[in-house]
């Protein structure tokens, strides 16, 4: 446990720290963030003729609200914490492609979801948006990523020629007998 929180520590740091550099924003992070953009404006676009598109900025022509989706907005941070704590736990690393897959797929999800409600959020009420930006949806983007790692790890293959690790006794009985 030991060994995982320090790499897990290490890796964040590392990653951050590479995130912020201005290369790495000029070449991955904005262009990321207009993707999101056009993906967000896109999804609105099947249900809302109203919106416009411009670089990483979602307006509608119908009021005066729009929202630019900045860095931070974008679940880059999401996923590198999850990154780093799939690396940093020790698992093989075909699990660990597909644990990083299925986290980019549900963290993005949720941000596509954050975003066109935030958007929508802000035509309706200026202080809601406020609340819901800065507290509900950080808080639930965060969150996707412990579940997804959570889930991950409850979906790791076990080592099969010991059906008795995590237990005290692998053959274990309960109170009615059965064996569990």
């Amino acid at each position: 446990m030991v060994r995982f929180l320090l790499l897990f520590l290490l890796l964040q740091a590392v990653l951050f720290g590479v995130e912020i550099l201005q290369p790495v924003q000029q070449a991955v992070i904005l262009p990321w963030t207009n993707v999101l953009a056009v993906i967000s404006g896109w999804l609105m676009s099947f249900f809302d003729e109203n919106v416009l598109i411009a670089g990483k900025v979602i307006s509608s022509q119908t009021s005066d609200f729009a929202v630019s989706i900045e860095p931070g907005c974008n679940g880059v941070e999401a996923m590198i914490i999850l990154l780093a704590a799939i690396l940093a736990f020790p698992a093989p690393w075909g699990y660990k492609l597909k644990g990083l897959l299925w986290g980019f797929i549900a963290i993005q999800g949720m941000n596509l979801i954050r975003i066109i409600s935030l958007f929508y959020l802000g035509q309706w009420s200026k202080e809601l948006f406020d609340w819901a930006h800065l507290y509900i949806w950080q808080a639930l983007i965060m969150l996707d990523a412990l579940v997804v790692f959570l889930i991950w790890i409850r979906y790791l293959p076990g080592d099969k020629a010991d059906p008795g690790v995590g237990s005290a006794d692998a053959n274990a009985t309960d109170v009615t007998g059965a064996v569990v």
